[in-house]
């Protein structure tokens, strides 16, 4: 696999753990009532959300491949 085609996926799972934080914070806020599996929700929503941001600082400052 190239390493056009790595940083690619990189940035897809970067993306798709951005928006599942984002639908775990909706629900964390909105949804759930009990006060324990919201504190869970809520940690894991944001745990994903700075993975995310993590993976699209990778991305944006490795630069192009130049492939």
């Amino acid at each position: 696999m190239s390493e056009s085609m790595l940083k690619m996926w990189i940035s897809i799972a970067g993306m798709g753990l951005l928006a599942v934080a984002m639908i775990a914070i909706y629900f964390s806020r909105y949804k759930i009532k009990m006060k324990l599996l919201k504190a869970i929700t809520a940690l894991f929503a944001y745990l994903c959300l700075i993975v995310g941001g993590i993976i699209m600082v990778f991305v944006v400052f490795t630069g192009p491949t130049g492939n």
